[in-house]
């Protein structure tokens, strides 16, 4: 019987700590949550891997070390509204609903979505919801958000998705140019949001935020 557990410290000693992620909430929540429980039954075995895992549906679950700089980067403290775009089967959600008042995921695949609601409940997280429906547009019902982050590649942010994050809210993304990524962290002001570089990561474009291709003949 695989020990998940072992495995869980093992990801937080070699993937997590030696990329200068050292916040204990962080480091409690990827100790305690159970990734293993996030992923297809047929990827049980590869959850705790160095690199990402393939959620079906044309979809990845990002590699533990870039969820953890993001969440790192952000710095969630446990009054704040996040939306989790892209939330899949909701680990990244149940993560950051150890360290945020409430976490709101968003996904647009029925059956993903449908698993996350069962395996959010059985996890107790009970501050953290999942809201169905087209990832660029978000959550409206329940924001503005003070921390949005986005759960694999983009090359253009919707506007939908900046007007829910509130002012001197901040927002992670991971934007992807060819095969280079690099995750940079936005804050906004005055209705705007500044841009930061934060690190590089890398992870396939979700559909909803791939940029629009010119039509040439």
């Amino acid at each position: 019987m695989t020990d998940f557990a072992a495995r869980r410290r093992t990801m937080v000693d070699t993937q997590i700590r030696p990329s200068d992620v050292t916040k204990f909430p962080i480091i409690d929540a990827m100790l305690n949550v159970r990734r293993e429980n996030f992923v297809p039954d047929s990827q049980r075995e590869a959850a705790y891997v160095e690199g990402l895992v393939d959620m079906g549906a044309g979809r990845c679950m990002l590699e533990p070390r870039t969820l953890a700089k993001i969440l790192d980067a952000l710095n969630i403290s446990n009054d704040e509204i996040v939306l989790d775009v892209g939330s899949a089967m909701g680990y990244s959600t149940a993560v950051a609903a150890r360290m945020a008042q409430l976490v709101v995921g968003v996904e647009e695949d029925e059956d993903l979505a449908a698993e996350s609601q069962t395996v959010l409940m059985e996890a107790d997280a009970d501050n953290a919801i999942v809201h169905v429906g087209p990832l660029a547009q978000g959550a409206t019902e329940h924001g503005p958000y003070d921390v949005i982050m986005i759960q694999g590649g983009v090359e253009q942010v919707p506007d939908a998705i900046i007007d829910q994050l509130k002012e001197h809210g901040r927002i992670a993304c991971l934007f992807m140019e060819g095969e280079l990524g690099t995750v940079r962290i936005g804050h906004k002001s005055g209705g705007r949001v500044t841009w930061r570089h934060a690190f590089n990561a890398n992870a396939p474009v979700l559909q909803a935020f791939s940029a629009d291709r010119a039509f040439s003949l």
